[in-house]
């Protein structure tokens, strides 16, 4: 199994937990400014972000939808309104994000059709080919072990399933890349620290986020992990990139 460089990138390089332990605890830190820090420090752009990889499963007309790192469900709540699949599983590391995720469930009357699990993409729970598409939004520079993770998701897509990632990556345009990495070093941790308490979150962000095989490199990996029609789309001048491959 090969090892990626932001595999390596912890939360708290001082710890003895191991990667996957290390960013529960931090989410579940962070989860009650998660939501408003992510709103703030994208300007609300994330939910223009987040509409436009859903789109991508809408000529699909998945029925059962898999959200990997699901966080608070915003994913998850976002598909159900726009693509309407009679079933979405959402599974999570961190517990305190996905009290909240359920609480936002309830709160707009959807239990019947969103269900929030505590689980990893390592090891899913469910049997081959149990679901037509996979969401994993901002989760995947998480995976303590990135083709593990990949090759665990490909498994229970059914075949013809799609897997929808939506990622940060780094900017190209050099008039552009000054502001952005200001921005990733510094204020996104100071507003961390502002805000959460928990400064080391989003310094982990930008010191993952620069470590992430991006764009043609991840490509390559889903190639390599069996996906089939690979393709990426560069989003809000390569902020971030959705991408897609199929089973």
């Amino acid at each position: 199994m090969t090892k990626f460089a932001h595999d390596s990138i912890l939360p708290d390089n001082e710890s003895n937990l191991e990667k996957k332990q290390q960013v529960a605890g931090m989410f579940n830190d962070i989860a009650k400014r998660y939501d408003f820090l992510n709103r703030l420090l994208s300007g609300g752009i994330d939910k223009s972000w987040r509409r436009k990889a859903i789109a991508q499963l809408k000529d699909l007309q998945p029925k059962a939808v898999l959200d990997v790192a699901t966080g608070t469900a915003d994913v998850a709540l976002m598909t159900y309104k726009m693509l309407k699949p009679e079933k979405i599983v959402g599974i999570d590391i961190s517990d305190g994000m996905l009290e909240l995720g359920r609480k936002k469930i309830a709160r707009q009357g959807l239990d019947n059709h969103i269900t929030l699990y505590n689980g990893d993409s390592e090891n899913i729970s469910y049997p081959d080919g149990s679901f037509d598409a996979i969401t994993v939004a901002f989760g995947v520079r998480n995976f303590q072990h990135l083709e593990k993770g990949l090759a665990e998701m490909l498994r229970v897509l059914k075949p013809g399933g799609k897997l929808v990632v939506l990622e940060f990556s780094r900017p190209r345009q050099k008039s552009f890349k000054g502001f952005y990495n200001f921005y990733m070093k510094t204020v996104a941790p100071q507003a961390g620290k502002l805000f959460s308490k928990n400064q080391g979150a989003y310094k982990y962000l930008n010191d993952s986020v620069q470590a992430f095989p991006e764009r043609e490199n991840f490509t390559a990996i889903l190639l390599q992990t069996g996906y089939r029609n690979v393709y990426f789309k560069p989003l809000s001048l390569g902020i971030c990139c959705i991408y897609c491959g199929t089973k």
